[in-house]
């Protein structure tokens, strides 16, 4: 006998109470969670059910019987179909509690291990053009809310530049104004798509895999400078030629103009030579007195206002003198290696991508930063108890893992090299208290500090102060 067909339905006057998890808000119905798209805690609104699961269901609000206080009108156009700032109808400073509570709740109910309590988060200036780096793909047949309009508008009209909907390879919006990166990125987007119509170029087509015009990149810096990648899905010097030096002529704050063939099924620019045409095959953005180099494929936080914000308070709670061994672990391009480097003795990079090593290393040298040492390696594989006695006790232990969190033998290395202090900084809380509970045998979380590195989303960094307990 097959599967009841499942219905939606509607339930009238539901109270959401909570923040809940990727974005969404929740309330509680017959002891079921119904998580609600688009909701803010405080609402009383009609919703409409439309997948209902064992342990909790999800939602759409219909209507809105009695706004939260916390609820604000949306600012971006593409709101409800843009997977960027999905929280831009939450008061920014109700942001900021939430994602407090999303912290204390992990480590809550997640860690279960005693903490103190949470320092109050560290909030953006910017809540908008924070961002300096965004990629936008080509299509040749954009997504548009009215199906009617794919009859009446032309094949140059259903070109669009712009982001995919969420969970959708095939599906892009076009985008004619982004709150992300700043301003200039607009017009540059727009400029660039409306010059491709011109001259009647192909648009991409995510099913052929057909189409000139693929992809492009904006890398900024806070001093103004841009990088410009394009990526096209076959050569053709002549338009390529004619595209750059229009981009170049119109746009001089454009540093770094760079192009890539790119024949792959995906869009990853990795595995790709990246050319410069005509320019820098960089830019340079600085933290403190310190200069990093900004290439195509060098990863860089993507806010640089609060990057300086999370780097100054690890270094804070590093508490450092001058006579301290610091392992960096997951060091990426060593950067926060390099904004403690002149507080200790020496510094220790480790980090998986080889890539990420070759940039830390022009990065030091740049800065002319030579108490650093770095090395590339799976972490479980490099980090051992050998490689600590051939290159030095931890005094304090910096961690900065991907969302995945820290492998359980990086756990393990750590708690043996029994580091007076590890200061653990996280994007995800939920296998930050995961890992610290694993540590907290030997060691006291004395300090947490939450920074929100993203305004509008549910992203939240943390950081947490790990001090040796005296019989550890």
């Amino acid at each position: 006998m097959g599967r009841k067909k499942f219905i939606p339905y509607t339930i009238s006057n539901f109270e959401i109470t909570a923040a809940g998890s990727e974005g969404m808000a929740l309330g509680r119905y017959d002891d079921k969670v119904i998580f609600v798209e688009q909701g803010v805690p405080g609402d009383i609104v009609n919703i409409r059910v439309y997948r209902d699961k064992k342990s909790f269901c999800l939602a759409t609000i219909q209507e809105i019987i009695k706004p939260s206080a916390d609820r604000v009108d949306t600012f971006c156009s593409h709101f409800g179909i843009c997977g960027g700032c999905k929280s831009q109808q939450i008061a920014y400073t109700a942001q900021l509690r939430f994602k407090q509570q999303q912290v204390h709740d992990a480590f809550e109910r997640i860690g279960k291990f005693p903490f103190p309590e949470i320092l109050p988060i560290i909030g953006s200036e910017q809540t908008t053009y924070y961002r300096n780096k965004c990629e936008y793909n080509f299509i040749d047949r954009k997504w548009v809310e009215n199906k009617t309009d794919l009859e009446t508008l032309s094949p140059t009209e259903l070109k669009g530049l712009g982001y995919h909907l969420p969970g959708r390879f095939d599906k892009i919006f076009d985008v004619e104004h982004c709150y992300l990166q700043p301003t200039l990125a607009n017009e540059i987007r727009n400029a660039l798509r409306d010059f491709c119509k011109e001259n009647n170029f192909e648009f991409f087509n995510p099913y052929s895999q057909e189409g000139y015009m693929r992809n492009v990149i904006f890398r900024n810096t806070d001093a103004g400078e841009w990088m410009v990648i394009l990526i096209f899905r076959k050569e053709n010097k002549e338009h390529r030629e004619l595209i750059l030096d229009f981009l170049l002529q119109k746009f001089p704050a454009i540093k770094a103009l760079l192009y890539a063939i790119n024949t792959k099924l995906n869009d990853t620019i990795y595995d790709l030579e990246i050319i410069p045409y005509k320019s820098n095959d960089h830019i340079i953005e600085w933290l403190e007195d310190l200069q990093f180099k900004i290439g195509p494929k060098s990863f860089f936080q993507t806010n640089t206002k609060q990057t300086l914000s999370l780097y100054s308070k690890t270094r804070e709670f590093a508490g450092l003198t001058g006579n301290e061994t610091v392992y960096d672990l997951y060091t990426g391009v060593g950067s926060i290696a390099l904004f403690v480097s002149k507080f200790a003795k020496k510094v220790i990079g480790i980090e998986s991508v080889e890539s990420a090593i070759h940039d830390a290393k022009i990065n030091m040298e740049l800065n002319n930063i030579s108490n650093i040492q770095f090395y590339a390696g799976d972490m479980k594989a490099v980090l051992t108890d050998e490689f600590m006695n051939e290159h030095g006790s931890a005094d304090v232990i910096i961690t900065d893992p991907p969302r995945a969190g820290m492998h359980y033998d990086v756990v393990q290395t750590i708690l043996r090299a029994k580091a007076k202090k590890v200061v653990y900084v996280s994007c995800n809380p939920a296998t930050h208290a995961r890992d610290i509970a694993l540590m907290e045998k030997d060691y006291t979380v004395t300090k947490v500090q939450p920074v929100d590195m993203f305004p509008h989303t549910h992203h939240i960094e943390n950081i947490v102060l790990l001090e040796l307990k005296q019989n550890g």
